[in-house]
């Protein structure tokens, strides 16, 4: 195989896109149930789904974390579903991360 053609052959796979998944206040969902969404979810410990959950309350909304799209549009499935077994109203997007 010649140089170039070998060239060819090893293109470098691009890394996805990231998506930031975001967990949205409102005046309703408590904040215990936002607490053990983070820490069932996001794999968050005691104190920072704690903090987390405070950014929320004071700032609007709080990343949770950075995922690939696949795996951000499950999680915010995964959320909403619980959220809504649960009757809460708590609500989940993603938003892409730009270079």
């Amino acid at each position: 195989m010649t140089g170039a053609a070998l060239e060819k052959t090893k293109k470098k796979a691009k890394k996805p896109n990231m998506f930031q998944v975001i967990l949205l206040n409102d005046d309703f969902t408590t904040m215990e149930f936002v607490v053990e969404v983070l820490m069932r979810f996001f794999s968050k410990n005691a104190e920072v789904a704690h903090s987390l959950m405070l950014k929320i309350h004071i700032e609007g909304e709080a990343v949770c974390g950075e995922y690939s799209h696949d795996v951000a549009q499950t999680k915010v499935t995964q959320v909403i579903e619980f959220s809504r077994r649960n009757e809460q109203p708590l609500m989940c997007i993603i938003r892409e991360l730009l270079d």
